[in-house]
């Protein structure tokens, strides 16, 4: 099959969150499934020809993209998914891609992902490369299958194309005012109360691409259930469900070649399932750079994370004395609301022999996080698919989660699985949000942790796990061949 995928991130080019590392990654595994792939992304400021062998597309040439009736001239760059023939397309058009961050609250923010949705098409038009999915990821490209459908509708070569629209996030849905819909120049018609493109007054690229893509994906079959609720669904759960016989959820995948603890070179000792000494070695190092008091007995619990409200630290907050009542100690990585950020160093000072707080990002640092902690705890309000967590267990390292989207779909309770066995517990989960639920998920993980024999059994548990992109890989070639299948009958 041809398969395009469209998103406003691919790792390495260009990355802030999952949708990045999703993009980088499921490619390379559709390809080796025998498939040609081809993904498209704008050219930021950050993605540099040097620094990644971009080579400018002479046989595309010039594209004029028309954005409010004014026409645009954008190029085409190209070059290689890294570890892959995978062909990577950029567009390059510096008055709207080059600036501070990918995403922006500027006043053109939706004309940037216009012309960048109509020059993918249009690309694709000029590379005579009709494929047979096009793989849209969410808001930013959400029109696709609407123009797919009505603008380019003309273009019988799009005929067979089959559209998929993944929700990473359906928090991110890429509302404008209704003069979009001109800027976009999509027929008027289409935009009424209720309608196909509208939420609340608003131009929804998210809910367009819901409506009209043929498929619809989100990244774990927990967050699709949850979506299809008010409580979850952001306001689209009533699409969602009308779409359900076309919704389906795909666990995202991990690159272990990258998370490796055999290999890993963020981390100063390596070590296997065999043997776990390396990984304690990593403890002390790390416990010994944060200036902590090192403690061979007691549990270090790691955070990565978006210091938000989405990831349930307002609960850590009111849950703070309660937590760093147990004799446990703390590492944190991450940045986000100031507040919280202004918390875990709040911690810091309060707890210093407890709590080392890192207010930025390090990929180092992540990975030597994942290596060192005995726990990880995510107790997020929503997650969609989560990654951490399955960093995690394939690195020894417990995870205590919040039983919500992919974090339920991949950390089973060890307690819920007592009366099974052990041969599938892989870590400590709950269901309440509230600050009781996350002490006493504290207090039973902190209990078993002094049971070497528990212990070790749910740390060779969660390494056993396999959660990789050729599973995901195998799980989307299915739901394309299905619905390549539907369109044709239809």
């Amino acid at each position: 099959m041809k398969i395009a995928f469209v998103g406003a991130e691919v790792y390495p080019f260009a990355k802030t969150g999952g949708l990045g590392d999703v993009l980088g990654s499921l490619p390379r595994a559709i390809q080796k499934l025998d498939n040609e792939v081809k993904v498209f992304l704008p050219k930021y400021s950050m993605v540099e020809n040097d620094r990644f062998d971009l080579s400018y597309c002479w046989s595309i040439g010039e594209i004029p993209v028309s954005v409010s009736e004014h026409i645009h001239i954008v190029n085409v760059y190209e070059a290689t998914l890294p570890n892959s023939s995978v062909m990577v397309y950029f567009i390059d058009y510096p008055p709207f891609f080059h600036r501070h961050n990918l995403y922006t609250n500027d006043n053109d923010e939706d004309e940037r992902f216009i012309l960048f949705q109509k020059a993918v098409i249009q690309t694709l038009q000029k590379l005579k490369w009709y494929p047979d999915i096009l793989h849209c990821n969410d808001w930013q490209t959400g029109l696709i299958p609407l123009y797919l459908k009505d603008n380019f509708a003309w273009d019988e070569n799009f005929k067979k194309t089959v559209s998929v629209m993944t929700i990473h996030n359906i928090g991110y849905q890429g509302r404008f005012p209704k003069e979009s819909v001109y800027k976009a120049e999509i027929d008027p018609a289409l935009f009424y109360e209720n309608s196909p493109i509208e939420v609340w007054g608003s131009l929804c690229f998210l809910k367009t691409g819901l409506m009209y893509a043929d498929v619809i994906t989100t990244v774990s079959e927990t967050y699709a259930k949850e979506a299809m609720s008010p409580g979850y669904g952001e306001g689209l759960d009533g699409v969602l469900q009308y779409r359900k016989d076309d919704f389906y959820g795909v666990l995202n995948g991990v690159d272990y070649a990258v998370w490796d603890t055999t290999k890993d070179r963020h981390i100063p000792y390596h070590y296997s399932a065999d043997d776990l000494s390396g990984k304690y070695k990593n403890k002390e190092y790390l416990i010994k750079y944060a200036k902590l008091p090192y403690r061979e007995n007691v549990p270090l619990i790691g955070i990565i994370s978006r210091l938000v409200e989405q990831k349930g630290f307002d609960v850590f907050r009111d849950a703070a004395y309660d937590l760093l009542s147990h004799d446990v100690q703390w590492i944190i990585l991450g940045s986000g609301e100031k507040h919280f950020e202004d918390l875990f160093k709040a911690l810091a000072y309060s707890y210093p022999d407890k709590v080392y707080a890192y207010i930025g990002y390090s990929n180092e640092m992540s990975h030597l996080i994942e290596a060192a902690s005995d726990m990880f705890f995510m107790p997020s309000r929503y997650e969609p698919c989560g990654l951490n967590q399955i960093y995690s267990l394939r690195y020894g390292t417990v995870p205590l989660v919040r039983k919500t989207g992919g974090l339920a779909d991949t950390v089973k309770d060890w307690d819920e699985h007592y009366s099974q066995g052990f041969e599938t517990a892989t870590g400590f989960s709950f269901n309440d949000l509230d600050p009781y639920a996350l002490s006493s998920t504290l207090h039973r993980a902190v209990s078993n942790y002094h049971n070497k024999a528990v212990w070790n059994k749910i740390i060779q548990n969660g390494m056993k796990e396999d959660f990789s992109w050729e599973r995901s890989a195998s799980r989307y070639m299915e739901i394309y061949k299905e619905a390549v299948k539907k369109k044709t009958v239809l």
